[in-house]
């Protein structure tokens, strides 16, 4: 009878473990959502702030007639074409930090001041089947109350195939 009742109860706990193990969260995911389609920059906002206060907001890239397009591959490399509006093709390489908070690329752009590395350390505000929301610039986690910063949030949408 002990047997028996041991036998069921051990069993019980490793149907128990089974289903705890199945469902068992994984950011295996995040790659995929990122490398499986373009992404097209839908708005970038810039935000300034000064201490916690916010002092204005600005909308850039609102007359750009290019489409500028994100791409990451599943390789590790990613593609920016038409970057801050210039006719101009940008690649590097891509990766997320270890607790996938942030986007970290070596992708070197060019803008009419200069090249810039705008996505280096990238904070993921958003990762979904249809929308990216990255934000770059001053990111620091701690800031004094007289410390001037900007930040830039860049949205983008999921390129439609046809």
């Amino acid at each position: 009878m002990k047997t028996k009742l041991l036998l069921f109860v051990l069993a019980g706990a490793v149907l128990i473990g089974i289903a705890v193990n199945s469902c068992k969260k994984s950011s295996d995911y995040l790659p995929t959502l990122l490398t499986n389609k373009q992404w097209q920059l839908a708005s970038l906002q810039v935000y300034h702030y000064t201490g916690a206060s916010q002092d204005s907001v600005v909308a850039l890239d609102t007359t750009c007639s290019l489409t500028q397009i994100f791409q990451f591959n599943n390789n590790g490399t990613c593609t920016y074409s038409n970057f801050s509006c210039l006719s101009d093709s940008s690649s590097g390489h891509w990766s997320f930090s270890k607790d996938h908070l942030y986007l970290n690329t070596d992708m070197i752009c060019q803008t009419d001041t200069g090249k810039i590395v705008p996505f280096k350390s990238a904070r993921i505000n958003n990762l979904g089947q249809y929308s990216l929301v990255l934000q770059t610039g001053d990111l620091a986690t701690y800031y004094s109350p007289t410390q001037k910063r900007v930040i830039y949030v860049w949205g983008f949408v999921r390129v439609k195939t046809e």
